[in-house]
Order: structure tokens, then C-alpha cells, then sequence
């Protein structure tokens, strides 16, 4: 979920860099245990999110009691971002030093599938929970129908809103559902309090692709054509613009996008009363903004009119994949369904990690027993948080994912909303057009 490295930075990576670390920190931690009934075999796993341990050292103690016969050691390492793709990049091309098992995020994952791909194909383990799963989820992680990695959530777009600044402003967050309701809202949220509506991104494209995605439209269709400058794309980042340059109610996220340090502090500090994220970032409010315990309720997000097909867009993601080189292909294989395919993996998902697991038929139970964890605590309506997703399960869209998409995720982040919402250079026609164009080039 961090912002996407270009195409051009992967270039220049070559096969003589050092396997074993690129000069850059990394934490590690191993789970596993002995026993009598069976050889320990040793998994390695690199992720770039230290949240995502604890999900995978969880599944290590249950697989273990589990199957004694084959008990594992899990290590798990993680690296910053941009390290680990690189790194995990240069070892699956040329053959050597990669891990047993490896998240990559969903923009990066089209880079791992070009040509023939390194990765194991896990459509075998997949199968017979297939129906279970979101389709469009499997299909961002697979390539010719063969499934190449296994989705983590389904980064539902949801609205997070500081009930604390609404009661200020005397304005009802429930009363919101159209685009219209949350300018209006922000306009007397900003005149009562000082405050923001809301805080935006620009080194990522969060809400762009929220709104282009609830109209149906995408940066490519199916086909693979590019469509960035269609109208729609023009009319939703002219909303953003307007936002933040017209009706001023809201304001670059500082960090540059809210999924940062910076933008943590500043929205845990009261500095806005909304951020339009994926559901994932619920783990990002436990980690980074504790000031904020008990005052953030969860909502669908506005739409551009009631009655659009899709009320939200799947965002970010990471595919978890088995590189074909490891010693222990079909127990990392085995493994990596226990930890995140299985229907215990969806509760586990949920409870550890915060996340809308990418199983359909878990929203339910999961809503019916929701339990009391971190999350029903933290949230205002935390207990009712798969009660406000579960009508928008069937209205999800998910962006297409292509091997031109990393480029034009950083031609949209470094360039259109740079220029747009940053520098206010550029109108959202002539910006989106241009990316349109560089992308028809190559």
C-alpha cells in the first residue's frame, strides 16, 4: 500500500547487487517449533509491512499444533518498500536469493508476472475454496488463469470520519452520501472549526481512484487501452481540485498522502475531519493515532449520485507469492493457504490485522460474531464495521491491473496530481492527457 516505484528505477537494478542486503535496515522475527514427529523445515518470508507478521507467525504456532508430522520455522523479514521489491525483483530474474515466501504489493505484482513467471503457480491450492473468494481479487494476483498470488484483503473504500469535529461543526457524518453532502459538509465544517474536511492524497492516487472507479471508468479498460483522459477521469479530478483550490475544505495530507508518519500525526492531531482510504488503513489508526480512540466512526464513502453501479473501489493489496527457486515449494504453498485461504485465515485477518478478508463468505459470520477485539474497541461503531460493508459487498470494483500499470501509477502520483493538486499547474484535462499520451508511447 506505499506508493509505487517506476519502471525506470527497476531498469537500472542490475544482477550484480548484493542478495544478501542493499545497505538498508531490516527486522527480523522466527517463529516455529521442534518436534519428535517430524524434521523442521526452515521458511523464509520477506514482507514490506511489519503488521503482516503478526498474521504469519500466528498461522506458524497453528500450523505447527496442526501438523506435527511437519512442523516449520517461520522467519519473517521486513524490508522498507522500495528495498524489498528490488531486492525480491532481482532474485526471482536471476535465480538466486529469494525467500520461500513473499508479499508484493499490487502495483509491483505485474513486474513479477512479465514473461514467464518465477512464481509457483497456486491455482491447485486455490481451487477448492475458489468459490469462496472474490474473483477480481484472485484475478489482480494471476496471469493466462494460473494464480500467482494470494490476496490479503479486498481494501474496500470506506470513510473515516472524526465524530468529535462533525459534533463541533453540528453536522450529521450520517446524512452523507453524495459527493455534494461532503463539500457541503466540509464548507461548514471548515467556517465552524478551521478544520478540513479532509485531508487528500497526491504521491498517491487514493481518491482519484475511488471516484473514476464508482463511475465505471478506469485507467485502462479490459482491453488494456489507455482511458485516463476520458471525461470521467477529467470530471473526478476536477472534484479534487476544487476541493482544495475552490471551495478550499481540503488540503494535501501532509507526508503527501495520509498512509504516512507525517499524515498520521497531523490527522491523530484533529487537523481534518475525514480521510477516504481503503478499509485496511483501520490497522494504521490502532499503530499511529491513538489520540483518537473511541472518536472515528466508519461509513461508506459519498458517491457522485445514489444509484452508481459501483459505491466503492478495492484499493491497494498485496499478493503473497512462492518464488519457484525455494527448496520447499509445496509446503510454502500449503503454508501460505493455511495462513490466508483457509476460512480460520479470514477470521485471523480480521482479528490480527484489521482487514475486509478477500473471502466472501466470511463477511457474514465474521458480522455475526464480531467479537470484542483492538478494532470494535477503537472504532466508535467498530462493533457494526462489516454491518456498514457487507451492503456494499456486491458494488466493489476493482481496478484493472496490467504490465503497464506501475508506470502509470507513478506518471499519475509524479506528475498529474503533482501538477494538479500540489502546484495547481496544470488543469485536470491538459495533466491527464499528457500521462495519457506517455502511456500510449510505450
Amino acid at each position: 500500500m506505499k506508493k509505487r516505484i517506476s519502471l525506470m528505477l527497476i531498469s537500472l537494478i542490475t544482477a550484480t547487487m548484493v542478495l544478501g542486503g542493499c545497505g538498508s535496515k531490516s527486522s527480523t522475527a522466527t517463529n516455529g517449533q521442534s518436534t519428535k514427529s517430524g524434521e523442521v523445515t526452515k521458511l523464509n518470508l520477506w514482507t514490506f509491512i511489519g503488521l503482516h507478521s503478526n498474521l504469519y507467525n500466528d498461522a506458524a504456532k497453528s500450523w505447527n499444533k496442526a501438523h506435527p508430522d511437519q512442523p516449520i520455522e517461520l522467519k519473517v523479514t521486513t524490508y522498507p518498500y522500495t528495498d524489498m521489491h528490488n531486492k525480491l525483483l532481482v532474485a526471482v530474474k536471476s535465480g538466486v536469493g529469494a525467500p520461500d515466501i513473499a508479499d508484493i504489493e499490487v502495483g509491483q505484482f505485474p513486474n513479477f508476472t512479465k514473461g514467464t513467471p518465477q512464481l509457483a503457480d497456486l491455482s491447485d491450492i486455490v481451487a477448492p475454496e475458489k468459490a469462496n473468494f472474490i474473483q477480481s481479487r484472485l484475478d489482480l494476483y494471476s496471469k493466462g488463469g494460473k494464480v500467482y498470488g494470494l490476496p490479503t484483503h479486498v481494501g474496500t473504500t470506506v470513510a473515516f470520519y472524526n465524530k468529535e469535529l462533525f459534533k463541533k461543526a453540528g453536522v450529521a457524518y450520517t446524512k452523507i452520501k453524495t459527493w455534494d453532502d461532503y463539500t457541503a459538509a466540509g464548507k461548514i465544517i471548515k467556517a465552524k472549526t478551521g478544520k478540513y474536511m479532509g485531508y487528500l492524497s497526491q504521491t498517491a492516487n487514493w481518491e482519484f481512484s475511488l471516484m473514476v472507479g464508482q463511475q465505471g471508468s478506469d485507467v485502462f479498460d479490459k482491453s488494456g487501452n489507455v482511458t485516463l483522459d476520458n471525461p470521467v477521469a477529467v470530471k473526478s479530478l476536477q472534484l479534487l481540485h476544487d476541493m482544495v483550490f475552490t471551495d478550499k475544505i481540503a488540503a494535501i495530507s501532509p507526508g503527501g498522502q495520509p498512509d504516512t508518519e507525517e499524515g498520521y500525526g497531523a490527522f491523530n492531531k484533529g487537523g481534518a475531519a475525514s480521510v477516504i482510504m481503503p478499509f485496511w488503513y483501520t490497522s494504521r489508526f490502532l499503530a499511529n493515532m491513538p489520540d483518537l480512540k473511541g472518536k472515528i466512526a466508519i461509513q461508506a464513502p459519498p458517491v457522485f449520485a445514489t444509484g452508481n453501479k459501483n459505491l466503492s473501489v478495492g484499493l491497494g493489496g498485496t499478493g503473497t507469492a512462492v518464488p519457484v527457486q525455494g527448496k520447499n515449494v509445496e509446503l510454502a504453498k500449503k503454508f501460505l493457504f493455511f495462513a490466508k485461504g483457509t476460512e480460520k485465515a479470514s477470521e485471523n485477518i480480521w482479528n490480527l490485522e484489521g482487514f475486509d478478508p478477500p473471502r466472501w463468505d466470511s463477511w457474514k459470520k465474521i458480522s455475526a460474531n464480531i467479537g470484542d477485539t483492538k478494532f470494535t474497541q477503537y472504532f466508535s461503531n467498530g462493533k457494526d464495521a462489516f454491518n456498514v460493508l457487507l451492503p456494499l459487498k456486491d458494488s466493489i470494483a476493482t481496478p484493472v491491473s496490467i504490465e503497464k500499470s506501475p508506470n502509470a501509477g507513478t506518471l499519475l502520483d509524479t506528475q498529474v496530481l503533482f501538477k494538479v493538486l500540489k502546484q495547481n499547474s496544470a488543469t485536470p484535462q491538459a495533466a491527464l492527457k499528457a500521462a495519457a499520451d506517455e502511456l500510449r508511447k510505450k
